[in-house]
């Protein structure tokens, strides 16, 4: 069932819609907004179950939140957009831009993966564990389910194979931290298999919009109005 996503807007132009990482909201962007808003028609959008946006009884799946995009589109009378995605927003935009290449105008993945296999293990496997131990107090706690859905996110997805990545031809920028959660090798394959793609390596872990916004903004910028 479809469901009205929260979002805020700002500037006007071409649309440029920000989807946020895995337990966060649009609020992630706020630093780059006003920067990005004097070119284009901003959108941060709440994912399902995500900021002001309900859960509804869909699946809680990168699919289905791919989904949902396309159907936010289709409600604002968006037919192409830029997306730019952070971490499962990444991976959102990855499958949206697969299941619809022409509705993509250009593609910035930041922290994105294809499979678990991407994320380091030190990294994975305290998410796997909190997974478990959330997964079986999920039975007491509406807290703990909700908070097992979203673990469950990055344990078992998504499932993307770099082969399929050809038929994105849109201009992609491929974007990380230099101590990032998502293993460099696994980076550098995305931008590799992506036929148009330019890859960018900043200082800083996974957060480097955050932690280093003005490098961040910078290589945004560069890539989007170039």
């Amino acid at each position: 069932m479809e469901i009205k996503l929260s979002f805020t807007e700002a500037g006007s132009g071409a649309p440029l819609i920000l989807l946020h990482g895995n337990g966060e909201d649009g609020t992630y962007f706020d630093p780059h907004i006003p920067a990005l808003a004097r070119h284009f028609r901003v959108i941060a959008l709440d994912t399902r179950g995500h900021g002001k946006s309900p859960r509804g009884s869909a699946p809680f799946t990168i699919g289905q939140f791919a989904r949902d995009l396309g159907d936010f589109m289709d409600a604002q009378g968006i037919e192409r957009a830029s997306l730019l995605g952070f971490s499962d927003g990444g991976n959102i935009a990855l499958t949206f831009a697969l299941e619809h290449p022409k509705r993509v105008d250009r593609l910035i993945l930041n922290g994105a993966n294809l499979d678990p296999s991407g994320v380091k293990r030190s990294v994975q496997i305290p998410i796997v564990l909190g997974y478990g131990l959330t997964a079986v107090l999920a039975r007491f706690s509406p807290e703990a389910a909700r908070r097992a859905e979203l673990l469950r996110l990055m344990v078992r997805e998504p499932h993307i194979r770099p082969s399929e990545l050809g038929r994105i031809t849109a201009p992609t920028l491929v974007i990380a931290g230099t101590h990032d959660m998502i293993r460099e090798k696994h980076t550098r394959l995305i931008a590799r298999s992506l036929p148009n793609a330019l890859l960018e390596i900043i200082p800083g872990d996974h957060f480097v919009a955050r932690t280093h916004p003005e490098d961040f903004r910078r290589a945004v910028e560069a890539f989007l109005l170039s």
